[in-house]
């Protein structure tokens, strides 16, 4: 391929996946159901016009942006509302981890057969347990901002959950890929995902006052931003090659470390030229360039009907079950459990992960694709069938 073909590849995937995900949007549907839905239909299983390039460059810029997704959620944590959650939103999280990470594995191995421990298939199966392990919350958000609820007891629970959710996802994550390679030992791993937490910690504390007094002497300066997106992708790099951690998990918690700074929200307005103009759309389009839907079989096509009700039964139980444990009330430990089953941009950041390091076929796409659509449409439509009949607890804040 010419070096000036992928100015045409660029141009083609930054237009289709603004067009689709309007369209999307348009249909009530995440905008990044559209850009995956543009990588299909522009990718070799339709069109053709744009393939997987042999240079790798835009595998490159697409791993470029599921860096700067993560470093945005990061950027995006309210530490201080993590920090007074208590006991209650942390146990939600867990059980909406554990059950669905439980309930996936169970599936997958029932589905196609029981593997040794330590076995290939038995860490896809894991893996599969991994990728449901994930929530997004942003339908949910904008749900309970139509009627009125985010702030009261159960919109501000289900939003310190799934942060909370989030993190152990990302620390799951991290020891599963950690476990790919056969040779890998468990004290190892331990060793270095607490090493790795250590130095973020130690590092966290020096970064976090250095950018606090940049911050007080050069406030909305572009040097602020842009040291940021040092400290970014310094972190990625260093949890990888250091430490053998997945490189968003550096990523997020650079965003962390940022989060609570003056100008954190300046930093995410410079993020976001970045992050949801160039390199996010070519993530999520590269996804569906990369989705094997000529290899969807029957078989396929069925393991993803039960992946996708597996994937939101299970976080239904999950977190409803462990929010009935702290005596909510039936009507209410529901609206939690369904408040979490949305799936979204880190489903598809686990999954990605998961194809780059052998643990998860393309082909499996799709499952994960139809679960983000089909919890993101069946879960508004729950929320405001809870909550019928019921006044607001407060005024709604206007969503950006």
């Amino acid at each position: 391929m010419e070096s000036y073909e992928i100015f045409k590849d660029l141009a083609i995937i930054i237009i289709s996946a603004k067009l689709f995900g309007l369209l999307a949007r348009k249909l009530k549907a995440p905008q990044v159901v559209g850009e995956i839905v543009a990588g299909l239909i522009i990718g070799p299983c339709v069109l053709g016009w744009v393939n997987v390039d042999e240079s790798g460059f835009l595998t490159k810029m697409a791993e470029i942006g599921v860096v700067l997704l993560m470093f945005m959620a990061g950027l995006g944590t309210n530490l201080k509302d993590l920090l007074k959650t208590g006991p209650v939103a942390f146990l939600i999280a867990c059980f909406g981890v554990f059950v669905p990470m439980g309930a996936g594995f169970l599936y997958y191995s029932a589905f196609y057969g029981w593997s040794a421990v330590g076995t290939p298939e038995f860490y896809k199966a894991v893996f599969i347990g991994v990728i449901l392990t994930a929530t997004s919350v942003s339908i949910t958000v904008q749900t309970l901002h139509e009627l009125g609820h985010l702030k009261g007891k159960i919109g501000t629970t289900i939003l310190s959950a799934a942060i909370i959710d989030d993190v152990i996802g990302i620390l799951v994550l991290t020891f599963v890929v950690s476990f790919k390679d056969s040779n890998t030992k468990i004290s190892s791993v331990c060793m270095n995902t607490i090493l790795f937490f250590v130095m973020a910690i130690v590092g966290g504390v020096i970064c976090y006052y250095l950018f606090r007094y940049i911050d007080k002497k050069y406030p909305h300066q572009r040097r602020i931003p842009i040291f940021g997106l040092a400290l970014c992708f310094g972190m990625a790099y260093i949890a990888e090659e250091w430490f053998g951690i997945a490189d968003i998990t550096g990523a997020y918690v650079a965003g962390i470390i940022l989060c609570s700074i003056h100008d954190s929200a300046y930093i995410a307005r410079k993020m976001d030229i970045n992050a949801y103009m160039i390199f996010g759309p070519i993530f999520f389009t590269s996804i569906g360039l990369k989705t094997d839907v000529t290899g969807m079989t029957s078989e396929i096509l069925l393991f993803s009907i039960g992946f996708v009700l597996i994937g939101m039964i299970s976080k239904v139980i999950g977190c409803g079950l462990c929010a009935k444990l702290f005596r909510y009330k039936n009507k209410d430990a529901m609206k939690i459990g369904v408040g979490m089953m949305t799936r979204g941009e880190v489903a598809l950041i686990v999954s990605q992960k998961g194809l780059n390091v052998g643990l998860m076929e393309p082909v499996y796409f799709t499952a994960v694709i139809l679960l983000i659509m089909c919890s993101s449409i069946i879960t508004p439509v729950l929320m405001k069938l809870l909550y019928r009949g019921e006044k607001p607890e407060g005024a709604a804040v206007s969503a950006k």
